[in-house]
């Protein structure tokens, strides 16, 4: 059960970073800003829904 935890972990900030680079990207069309988000992660996926 542990690796399944550990899988999930992994994949799930993966994702959330790519979200988050998608977004930036498309919205500010600026690859810097892009790669601070992607670092923030799921922080900024919640903020721009909260934002936008």
């Amino acid at each position: 059960m542990k690796e399944n935890t550990k899988k999930a972990a992994k994949s799930g900030i993966t994702f959330g970073s790519c979200l988050a680079m998608v977004i930036s990207f498309t919205t500010w069309h600026s690859v810097g800003w892009a790669i601070v988000h992607g670092l923030l992660s799921w922080v900024y996926v919640i903020y721009y829904i909260l934002r936008y």
